[in-house]
């Protein structure tokens, strides 16, 4: 809505108003919270109503601020105080895109001077008694402790300031959702919301941070919003195997919270290792001993098989993506929705893991050959990962540009922009019907190599045989001749093969035929992998 206040003034009084808000503000503009030069920027700042007037704002000086103009048109909100909260939250996810995850609410937390104490507590029959010394205040508080009827946890409620709280990755490893900006938002409206999160602690240790396990949106929207102390149900001992499978059952069976399934497998893995400990505790085995089969775990926890079986298998696939020496890693999105990375961890799912990963459970004990480096997970792990960073290295490493990222690239083609054959040829090479083709031609690579050798054909336990180093340069030699072919950077193909979305047997076909099921003629002549690894 225009300011009639804005527009009575003369170009001296606006410049005037400039001067003093630039003054007031320290400089700096009131959404980005950079530096404004009012000479280099002239004509590039913008004076704008804080609180809309639309919301209730008022049309006089108390109620402006200045900002770039850029910042100001591509806000996120309209109340400025409200994007400027946003900016900070972008600003830190920028921050952590090296490491490719987004913030969670430790993030938010160490942003703001939270999670830097450990709460001193008792607890008696008279209750939860505690005390906040290092904040200079030693009354002590006393809460009552309930047990809560369904699971049997004790808990207590408490209003704790963010310093003693901590966010706990083991069970929640979730990040925080773009759906944050409109808790934001919520909260700034002083709207009111069910928003206490949940915590637990150890009676055995009278000195924790309390560990924040749900509820880390509002309760990173408060912190956000300047909120220095947070309602909290706290726990008392609970089982992690208990609160981790609720967790996880939140976010598949009961899908009552939008789990990528990056995260799903994350919490698979943990689950996996608490069923590993609780096995060994409960057969009187040390925390050392793993002489034991993933058929052993099967039996010993009944009517959990597919579930155990899942974790297992969580495990394998959440360790392979999670290693810090994966260098596909930085090409994958996890969330499924951005613009930047080329490959979904979807396709990495249908592909990587759906064609290489064994599905079944083990017979041999879980330490099996594990010192010799033999042990058949230890070798699939090792080798999934290998042929990742293989990929990486023949098809996006200083080849694909996160600039320019991924949307309507064909559509841009067939408007006149051109692009970097090596950036055009990963983009390509990683739609999900493509990748579920190359990647099962470097499987029968590998796989005939052993039929060569006169051994028998390693079907769906291939990745748990060690790869001898001529199959490793036949498959790179693969990619290397694959990403060379001239379709990938074939721009009048823009329009047709690469026009819209294919399925597995288009490529297939394409591949197999040189031409797609239409006839059109996309290559010169079939792939021939023998020619291919030469």
């Amino acid at each position: 809505m225009a300011s009639l206040f804005l527009n009575r003034l003369s170009t001296e009084d606006r410049q005037v108003l400039e001067i003093k808000l630039h003054r007031i503000q320290g400089g700096n503009c009131f959404i980005c919270e950079q530096a404004i030069d009012l000479q280099v920027h002239k004509g590039a700042v913008d004076i704008d109503h804080v609180v809309p007037l639309k919301l209730g704002g008022k049309d006089d000086e108390d109620n402006f601020a200045l900002a770039h103009a850029s910042c100001n048109r591509s806000k996120q909100a309209s109340n400025l105080k409200v994007a400027r909260v946003l900016q900070r939250f972008a600003r830190l996810k920028e921050t952590l895109e090296p490491e490719n995850r987004s913030p969670n609410l430790g993030d938010i937390l160490k942003q703001v001077g939270g999670g830097c104490h450990e709460l001193g507590f008792n607890l008696a029959d008279a209750g939860f008694t505690y005390s906040l010394s290092e904040l200079g205040n030693n009354t002590l508080f006393n809460v009552p402790v309930y047990e809560d009827e369904m699971s049997g946890f004790r808990y207590f409620f408490a209003r704790i300031p963010i310093e003693y709280l901590a966010h706990d990755n083991h069970i929640n490893p979730r990040s925080i959702g773009p759906n944050i900006s409109k808790l934001i938002e919520e909260f700034y409206q002083k709207r009111p919301q069910l928003h206490v999160p949940l915590g637990w602690v150890r009676s055995d240790n009278n000195k924790c941070a309390i560990h924040i396990f749900d509820g880390q949106h509002k309760a990173a929207a408060q912190i956000m919003l300047g909120a220095r102390y947070l309602p909290v149900r706290v726990f008392i001992d609970p089982d992690p195997d208990t609160l981790i499978t609720t967790n996880t059952n939140a976010g598949t069976t009961l899908k009552q919270v939008a789990f990528d399934k990056s995260v799903q497998r994350h919490l698979g893995s943990s689950l996996y290792h608490d069923r590993i400990a609780r096995f060994q505790k409960e057969t009187g085995r040390s925390e050392d001993d793993l002489g034991f089969s993933e058929r052993d775990l099967v039996n010993h926890f009944k009517g959990q098989s597919r579930e155990i079986k899942r974790y297992i298998l969580d495990a394998l696939r959440d360790g392979v993506i999670s290693d810090p020496d994966n260098k596909l890693r930085d090409y994958i999105d996890f969330g499924g929705r951005g613009k930047e990375r080329p490959l979904s961890y979807s396709t990495i799912e249908k592909t990587f893991y759906s064609f290489f990963v064994y599905q079944e459970v083990l017979e041999a004990p879980i330490n099996f050959h594990l010192e010799e480096g033999s042990n058949p997970r230890q070798l699939e792990r090792e080798q999934i990962l290998k042929l990742m960073n293989l990929a990486a290295e023949e098809i996006y490493v200083d080849k694909f540009d996160p600039e320019i990222g991924t949307d309507k690239i064909e559509n841009r083609l067939q408007n006149g922009e051109s692009f970097n054959h090596d950036h055009l040829r990963a983009f390509r090479m990683s739609k999900e019907e493509i990748v579920y083709n190359w990647l099962q031609y470097s499987g029968q690579i590998a796989r005939q190599y052993f039929i060569m050798q006169g051994r028998p054909d390693p079907q769906g336990r291939l990745f748990q045989y060690p790869f001898p180093e001529q199959v490793w340069e036949n498959m790179r030699k693969f990619l290397q001749n694959l990403a060379s072919l001239p379709l990938w950077v074939n721009t009048d193909l823009s329009a047709t093969v690469f026009g819209g979305k294919q399925n597995n047997s288009f490529w297939k076909t394409v591949f197999e035929t040189g031409r797609t099921p239409q006839g059109m003629e996309v290559l010169v002549r079939p792939l021939n992998l023998i020619e291919m690894i030469k």
